[in-house]
């Protein structure tokens, strides 16, 4: 089954694939904050990975149709005319 978003089903499958960009980083950085207490001071080099990955993220632009948001709109649109 999926989730429904007003009157359109969502298959969380489908986009349950996608690659995250960072996540590794991400994972690494809350974890070592976990094990020093929330002091950012101790995980300094988990925090510049994670930034030189957003950083690096920054020029790429997504491709909007590949987006939720963006066949949800398409098929709402006809709806509010």
């Amino acid at each position: 089954m999926g989730r429904k978003a007003g009157g359109l089903y969502i298959n969380p499958k489908k986009f349950g694939g996608v690659v995250k960009p960072c996540m590794i980083e991400m994972t690494s950085f809350l974890n070592c904050l976990a094990l020093n207490k929330q002091n950012d001071d101790k995980c300094m080099r988990q925090k510049e990975l994670l930034v030189a990955c957003t950083q690096a993220q920054k020029g790429k632009p997504k491709n909007a149709a590949q987006t939720i948001n963006y066949h949800l709109h398409r098929l709402g649109r006809d709806k509010f005319k």
